[in-house]
């Protein structure tokens, strides 16, 4: 069956637009609970978190409502990162969790993520009888649940963040830039990395509702770069809206983004901790992030983009490690989904370990230029079909020679058409993906 609502990374779209208003999420509410309600062990309860983005406050109360209307507990966590919520659901031992997030969008946007009471993102057949529900009349259970703020949440967390690191770790000499991006890492972040010895600069994390993600966080890092530069820090590290994302920054400015960061964890964990079983990456990893794993001897994979299909392949090939170039990193060693703050404090193992600076360290591998244009889509066309797009693809291919790949794929997530091109030179590489994507443009308008 074709999902109606959930999209790749759960509901999401524009506040005010259907499915993203108050009376959706109210029957949303309902719906989830009378489907997740006796679906997974533990208490009555579920969890709800959010981001800094001020509709969630309407959404919040939304799907409360909904939940108690379906008889079952509701568990308010305030703002909290993505991760955060996944693990509070785990050790509350609630049934689901809820996220209100659209992640690295702008507060104009929002939308709605469930976790299961593993702390796992809901299967698709799950999602599917929430949708079957949700065709339904709304009915009021005979006994209603109720709902109570949880005052520790963050708390629990930061300490949950920390103990990941082994006995005796800090950051002890180590002075960090943190983006906060305004989102829901703006105040638990700078406590977990200051609490474990390093100096921290911080940078965004006054939120006030609407600036969340505005020229700043993991997708805009240029004010960390300028920071990182002005005040002589070791690095930086900047966070997405909800704290599922990371990239990081060096001394020099440049900035270290998802592939670079698997490739560091993943070489610390074959040299440091008895190997690294495989990695799985997606069909936008560089093609210089596979080859530097294959010479340190660790198996890759490409999974589609969406880090639900990068965990499924993870669980398939019993792998611990995996990730997405956009800094989406998934330790299943240490947690169930990806995070941003564990995936930084991987990295910085990893760089205390070896004694060197993060811009020496990411230059084991070798990344090849990779140029991605979003072309907008007015209308909806399956490019596979399109003669001209077709033609223009097998075009820019032959041009490559065999040194790089051409990728075009839809978002999930945006109503955009990802038209990527790799390859060894440079300027070649932007000449192709410009041409390439002007006609998946014409074929788009």
């Amino acid at each position: 069956m074709a999902r109606k609502y959930f999209g790749t990374d759960g509901i999401r779209g524009l506040v005010g637009e259907a499915p993203i208003t108050p009376d959706f999420m109210l029957k949303l509410g309902w719906a989830a609970g009378r489907v997740l309600m006796d679906r997974f062990d533990g208490s009555n309860m579920i969890l709800i978190g959010k981001d800094t983005r001020i509709s969630g406050y309407m959404f919040e109360s939304a799907l409360q409502a909904g939940l108690i209307n379906a008889g079952v507990d509701v568990g308010l966590l305030g703002p909290m990162p993505t991760p955060g919520v996944a693990y509070l659901t785990r050790t509350f031992q609630a049934q689901a969790g809820i996220v209100i997030s659209a992640s690295h969008n702008s507060y104009v946007d929002n939308g709605i993520k469930f976790f299961g009471g593993n702390g796992t993102k809901l299967p698709d057949e799950l999602e599917l009888l929430i949708e079957e529900e949700l065709d339904k009349p709304m009915v009021t259970a005979e006994k209603l649940g109720k709902a109570r703020r949880i005052g520790d949440a963050s708390g629990r967390y930061i300490e949950f963040c920390k103990g990941t690191m082994p006995w005796g770790f800090n950051l002890k000499g180590l002075q960090i830039v943190l983006d906060c991006a305004h989102g829901a890492t703006y105040n638990i972040a700078p406590d977990v990395f200051s609490e474990l010895g390093a100096k921290i600069i911080p940078m965004f994390v006054e939120p006030n509702g609407t600036n969340i993600n505005r020229s700043c966080g993991s997708t805009k890092p240029e004010a960390l770069q300028e920071k990182v530069i002005e005040v002589g820090a070791d690095l930086g590290i900047a966070f997405d809206g909800d704290g599922d994302r990371v990239v990081f920054v060096d001394h020099k400015g440049e900035i270290v983004d998802g592939d670079e960061l698997l490739f560091i964890i993943a070489k610390y964990q074959q040299e440091y901790t008895g190997g690294c079983d495989g990695v799985v990456g997606t069909l936008m990893s560089n093609f210089g992030f596979e080859l530097g794993l294959k010479k340190l001897g660790i198996p890759f994979a490409r999974a589609k983009v969406g880090d639900r299909y990068v965990i499924e392949m993870m669980r398939q090939n019993g792998w611990r490690l995996g990730g997405e170039n956009s800094g989406h990193i998934v330790c299943s060693n240490v947690t169930t989904t990806g995070d941003g703050i564990i995936s930084a404090l991987q990295v910085l193992l990893a760089i205390t370990t070896y004694g060197e600076s993060l811009n020496k360290i990411k230059k084991g591998m070798n990344k090849l230029p990779q140029v991605m244009i979003n072309v907008h889509m007015a209308k909806r066309v399956d490019l596979s079909t399109d003669a001209a797009v077709q033609a223009a693809v097998k075009a820019t291919e032959d041009k490559l020679a065999g040194t790089g790949r051409v990728l075009l794929r839809p978002s999930g997530t945006e109503p955009v058409v990802r038209v990527m091109v790799e390859g060894e030179d440079k300027k070649l590489v932007k000449e192709l993906a410009q041409e390439l994507a002007a006609t998946v443009e014409q074929a788009l308008s």
